[in-house]
């Protein structure tokens, strides 16, 4: 039992935290991520390649910019969802660390999420999944070692 003091806040209200709402948990805050990555993705796309589309972007002010930078694209974009916050953030890591491949990172990292998903939808667990895409990395370093580095 909480002593009747310790259910009154600051706020007036009665509960422990003063803020009072509905938590969201499980497949569905899963699939609103997944989604939100994949529209980051959807943005991108269309601009990768050498016949990739230029985008017009126009901020508050009316400022015009255009390009197919994926990484332009992305730091222009006024992104508030929280996983495709960080999706925006892998790609700047990508563009400070090797200069290019903003775009296909995202696109990849999206697609990725989205099978994901597909694949708890089956009832697979997510440790599985997580399991599955490590061994598929090892396999995939095995195979650029010993086809595509220089030795």
């Amino acid at each position: 039992q909480i002593p009747a003091m310790a259910q009154e806040n600051s706020f007036g209200g009665s509960g422990l935290s003063g803020l009072e709402g509905e938590r969201k948990t499980g497949q569905d805050v899963r699939t609103a991520n997944v989604m939100a990555c994949v529209a980051i993705a959807n943005v991108v796309k269309t601009s990768l390649g050498p016949v990739g589309l230029d985008k017009m972007l126009v901020d508050d002010i009316g400022d015009t910019t255009v390009t197919n930078d994926g990484a332009t694209i992305l730091n222009l974009l006024e992104v508030d969802h929280p996983a495709a916050k960080v999706l925006v953030e892998l790609a700047q890591l990508q563009d400070k660390e090797v200069g290019d491949g903003t775009t296909s990172v995202v696109i990849l990292a999206s697609e990725l999420l989205k099978r994901a998903n597909d694949l708890v939808n089956m009832k697979i667990h997510p440790t599985s999944i997580i399991s599955g895409y490590r061994l598929a990395q090892k396999e995939a370093v095995k195979f650029i070692n010993s086809k595509m580095s220089v030795k």
